[in-house]
């Protein structure tokens, strides 16, 4: 398994022989709104060109269609014909979109020998729920691959714990920026509950993503990194890597 980091949420993943790409975010900084009344998002550029991101890529995976997963650069770019992967509740507004290719999963799904299970996400808490809506995170399987667990945008819930307790999956990528929306309400995990994923699986690598991207976040790579020595997490289980990185699994 080899990923690579592009900035946000989107990450081109070699995966089970396929090349997936996941939450296309692609636009140039500053190009979409601002969700903190800050800043346009994204607040930093992309660190590779557009065309090489999309290279060789043989499918999307998308968690949800916020605009900071999906943007309308990433939608005029992707090819039509291109299989998107995507929860259930976004098959008609990604099919109004003319994004035909279209593979929904309520449970799961097996495409091209990689094994896709959905797992809900909890994308806030309280009223801020309704504004949020339906988020998805996806454990993927294929043979000869260690077990990637993509948490997608969520806060850490009993259900999630128990899930990660249960399955140790080898790699977990979390979106660990704490960004918040209405009154604070915290959207992703933060630096607690990112960390709290590494106690759940001390044998599995962590690597916290959608961070220092957006201006709803409130968690820095160095905030994480200073909490996590603080808390006894190494850099070996614990990875937060820089927009355009590479990790090889």
């Amino acid at each position: 398994m080899k990923m690579q980091l592009i900035r946000n949420a989107t990450v081109k993943l070699q995966y089970g022989g396929q090349t997936l790409l996941f939450d296309p975010y692609l636009g140039e900084k500053g190009s979409g709104p601002s969700y903190a009344g800050q800043e346009k998002s994204p607040t930093v550029p992309l660190p590779i060109p557009v065309e090489e991101v999309l290279a060789g890529v043989d499918a999307v995976l998308l968690s949800h269609v916020h605009s900071d997963h999906f943007d309308e650069a990433a939608q005029k770019r992707i090819p039509g014909t291109l299989p998107i992967i995507c929860q259930t509740e976004d098959q008609q507004a990604l099919g109004n979109k003319d994004l035909y290719n279209l593979f929904p999963v309520t449970d799961d799904i097996e495409w091209e020998g990689i094994h896709i299970t959905r797992v809900d996400g909890q994308h806030g808490s309280g009223d801020v729920l309704g504004d949020m809506g339906v988020s998805s995170g996806f454990l993927l399987k294929a043979p000869g691959e260690p077990t990637l667990y993509w948490a997608g945008d969520t806060i850490l819930t009993e259900d999630i714990k128990g899930f990660v307790s249960e399955e140790q999956p080898r790699v977990i990528l979390t979106h660990s920026g704490g960004a918040v929306w209405g009154d604070g309400v915290l959207i992703l995990m933060d630096e607690q509950q990112t960390l709290e994923v590494c106690k759940l699986a001390p044998e599995s690598i962590v690597v916290a993503i959608h961070m220092e991207a957006v201006d709803h976040a409130t968690v820095t790579r160095e905030q994480l990194r200073n909490a996590a020595e603080r808390a006894g997490v190494t850099e070996k289980q614990l990875l937060i890597p820089a927009d355009g990185s590479m990790l090889v699994f």
